[in-house]
């Protein structure tokens, strides 16, 4: 469906905006066959490198699209520098520039490594003819156990007027109809409904994913098959319950987290258009230009992507080192021991 819309987006006539040589008839299948096809073969080529390889293949993949477009970013930045692209107030956007993306670096490696210890305690039981000793442990909960899906979700979703809008119905696009027209530009890019939209699907789906990845019943089950409890907790439903109250907890802080990241790189390419809310938009025509316009730039440092990038470098380092912890490796080097910058708790 999705290389359908784009192929009818290229082939637009309306106003001459054609990009193919080719009959609308003889390139919507060719294009839908393409791109079908080489989406297939990268999904191919992602589990080829999970089986044989280190590390998730897809992630893998799309960690290196995005990595590769890091020296545009580098080069827009100077290219600004070198002419004042913001006037005087350019050395200071830059410095400011490289701070927030270090900060943000930081905070979403403390968040991903952040996780709600519950307390277990086990008591003893008879394993075969043995006594098993109490024991205590915790059940770990990553607070963005969802990692970058719900914003995937929600972009995904919210990506769909912007291919409909080019579909040509009562003798024009959908996005010059006098009715429908208004809807697909209030639902653009770094307008304030769209940005509000976003915002509610990504909490919408932050909570969607953490209830089919996680099941608290099981959980609950599960500790009270092996003799475990959360200590002040009875076994049963109230341990369900807990547990439960705890996810929502820190699912909220999680959503919360996402929106954060993925609203930065919106405001700063585009701003956020809060002129263009009815009747109260002219009281935001006061705010400095930076805030309804953006400072245009090409930020590849955050959303998504430094998501994407920094959960996805974070999780093959551990499994390296799971490699090399398995074959008896001390590291990568014999006195290295763990590889720096890991700490074991």
């Amino acid at each position: 469906m999705q290389s359908f819309f784009i192929g009818l987006t290229l082939t637009n006539t309306q106003t001459g905006e054609s990009m193919v040589t080719l009959s609308k008839g003889a390139f919507l299948p060719l294009c839908v066959i393409t791109l079908t096809c080489g989406t297939a073969f990268i999904m191919w080529l992602g589990e080829q490198i999970t089986e044989r390889g280190i590390g998730n293949g897809m992630s893998l993949l799309i960690f290196t699209g995005i990595v590769v477009g890091i020296p545009r970013g580098i080069q827009d930045l100077y290219q600004k520098a070198q002419t004042s692209a913001w006037g005087g107030f350019t050395p200071i956007a830059i410095v400011a520039l490289l701070v927030m993306m270090i900060a943000v670096v930081a905070f979403i490696v403390f968040v991903e490594r952040s996780e709600r210890r519950i307390p277990i305690q086990s008591a003893k039981r008879m394993v075969g003819r043995r006594m098993s000793q109490a024991s205590s442990s915790f059940l770990p909960l990553k607070v963005n156990s969802g990692g970058v899906m719900p914003v995937i979700f929600a972009s995904s979703i919210l990506s769909a007027p912007m291919l409909l809008q080019n579909i040509s119905v009562f003798g024009g696009p959908l996005r010059d109809n006098a009715y429908l027209g208004p809807i697909f530009r209030a639902l653009a890019p770094a307008e304030p409904w769209y940005v509000l939209l976003y915002v509610v699907a990504i909490v919408f789906f932050a909570y969607f994913y953490i209830s089919i990845i996680f099941r608290p019943d099981d959980i609950a089950d599960n500790m009270r098959k092996y003799g475990s409890f959360i200590p002040g907790i009875r076994p049963g439903k109230r341990t369900s319950d807990f547990i439960n109250d705890v996810l929502t907890r820190i699912t909220l802080v999680g959503a919360i987290y996402l929106v954060l990241i993925s609203i930065i790189p919106m405001f700063l390419i585009g701003g956020i258009h809060f002129n263009h809310l009815w009747l109260v938009g002219r009281f935001f025509d006061s705010l400095p230009t930076f805030v309804t316009n953006g400072l245009g730039l090409n930020f590849y440092f955050g959303g998504t992507s430094l998501l994407i990038v920094v959960g996805v470098a974070m999780d093959t380092v551990q499994q390296v080192e799971a490699q090399l912890i398995m074959r008896h490796y001390d590291g990568f080097s014999p006195k290295s021991g763990r590889i720096r910058g890991r700490r074991s708790w």
